[in-house]
């Protein structure tokens, strides 16, 4: 995965590689190094969030920082170079990267690189920095360029041209991202007034706010339409109004997007329900809870309702397969990966379980313990959400009854599990207070048929109903 590259004796560039499984971009979320900082072989120098998952990345040589080609909250193709070491620190200047106005033009090695060396990358809707205005002269066009214009100037001035007729420099654009432009915009502010106190002079929304303030005030008041911003992107990023908030649609809400339409236009999704009394589940896993074999690990429903899929499942192995337009074939998986769907702060991921359908009850547990716990920090690998078979999502922690859940890309069912509660039921005849729930089955028509699907949803209610069936159908 480590891509680099060697542009001369000196200075290295480090590109962003692919992490995943044919990941085209990644976002940067933070950097962990700056200019000037030494680095060392295996030492992590940035978190990027890719469709999948967020990923530290390693430096793969040792040297001085030299520059960070790409800002935090930036989206970099597979390929491109995000950041150069050198690598010989000490060398005498002059073995540097020449200025970005007179540095040879260098064979392009991807449109977003085609810039000198020692330019800073400019980033979309930033604007052009002061020192990279400059344009690169064509090759042989410089010197007859200059000549010419000297020539022009030196006549202008000897019929006596006013100073004002001298070229001026070159106007530098303010650097601000494109929601800070049209929030100076709403507000009525040139952003060629406002002072910047964003790294490398980015301006802020602050900035722009306190250039809108009254100018008596000594501090601009916090403005309310500025802070319900959704935990789903950086409040930078989010355009806010009085009325609105737009959220740019990239990492992994942008990938759950597209796979959730590419699996509901291509999988024929059948959605069976059943309600099941699952009291004596409850019971189980109370007494679970004190049973000295499943000491250190968290026993709650879930951990049961996994058993009991997987259970389902090694009686129907049918529905465990997936479907191979390419090749025209079904491909029946001999193995289960148990995916979990997990509700982050980045949204929805599904890691699974590998061979889940070897684990005991303990290990399984051990496994979903470290899944959640995993996925909450934000620390879920690309590999841990490839693969998967079969998935639960537990709609019931948000007090939800039941749903159709859409399948995860690639797989034949996705079972989802509503809250429990108590409910009036008739048990031995008498309505009686029990602990109940809806589960919903979704699953591909084109692997599945309703027979098959509702046997497997039967035998996870059966199970859930009689919790001791675990013992003799496992």
């Amino acid at each position: 995965m480590t891509t680099m590259t060697q542009t001369s004796a000196r200075f290295r560039e480090f590109k962003m590689p692919d992490v995943g499984e044919g990941l085209t971009e990644a976002e940067i979320l933070k950097w962990f190094v700056q200019p000037g900082d030494t680095v060392t072989d295996g030492q992590v120098v940035c978190e990027v969030e890719t469709a999948k998952a967020a990923v530290e990345l390693p430096i793969p040589f040792d040297g001085v920082v030299h520059e960070l080609r790409f800002g935090e909250g930036t989206t970099v193709d597979v390929g491109q170079v995000i950041i150069t070491v050198d690598v010989a620190p000490g060398t005498p200047e002059e073995a540097a990267p020449a200025p970005a106005a007179s540095a040879a033009p260098a064979a392009p090695e991807a449109p977003a690189s085609d810039e000198p060396k020692g330019r800073t990358p400019v980033l979309v809707g930033y604007g052009v920095a002061e020192s990279s205005t400059k344009r690169r002269p064509r090759k042989g066009a410089a010197p007859e360029a200059a000549a010419v214009a000297a020539a022009v100037q030196a006549e202008l001035n000897g019929h006596g041209a006013p100073a004002a007729a001298e070229p001026e420099a070159p106007v530098t654009r303010p650097l601000a991202k494109p929601p800070v432009r049209k929030l100076a915009k709403d507000l009525g502010v040139d952003l060629a007034s406002v002072v910047p106190t964003g790294k490398d002079g980015i301006i802020t929304r602050e900035d722009v706010h306190a250039a809108a303030a009254p100018a008596e005030a000594a501090a601009p008041a916090p403005v309310p339409a500025a802070e319900p911003v959704t935990a789903a992107a950086d409040k930078t990023e989010a355009t806010v109004s009085a009325r609105e908030t737009r959220i740019p649609i990239k990492g992994v809400r942008k990938a759950i997007a597209q796979a959730m339409v590419g699996s509901a236009f291509t999988a024929p999704h059948v959605t069976e329900f059943v309600t099941v009394d699952v009291t004596r589940t409850m019971k189980l896993v109370a007494e679970l809870k004190e049973d000295k074999d499943m000491a250190g690990v968290r026993v709650n429903p879930l951990l049961i309702i996994a058993k009991a899929l997987l259970v389902a499942i090694k009686r129907n192995p049918g529905v465990n397969a997936a479907w191979d337009e390419a090749n025209q074939e079904i491909v029946q998986k001999h193995y289960v990966n148990l995916g979990i769907a997990a509700a982050t702060p980045r949204g929805l991921i599904v890691p699974n379980i590998k061979d889940a359908h070897d684990k005991t009850l303990p290990q399984l547990a051990e496994a979903l313990g470290e899944l959640v716990a995993t996925a909450r920090d934000g620390k879920t690998s690309p590999a841990a959400m490839a693969g998967g078979t079969v998935t639960i999502t537990n709609v019931g922690v948000f007090g939800v009854d039941t749903g159709t859940p859409i399948l995860n890309p690639g797989e034949s069912a996705i079972l989802a599990v509503g809250a429990i509660k108590l409910q009036p039921w008739v048990h031995k005849g008498k309505v009686k207070p029990r602990q109940v729930t809806t589960l919903a089955l979704s699953f591909d028509h084109r692997l599945v048929d309703g027979e098959l699907g509702s046997k497997v949803l039967a035998d996870v209610a059966a199970i859930l109903e009689q919790p001791k069936r675990l013992i003799t159908w496992a």
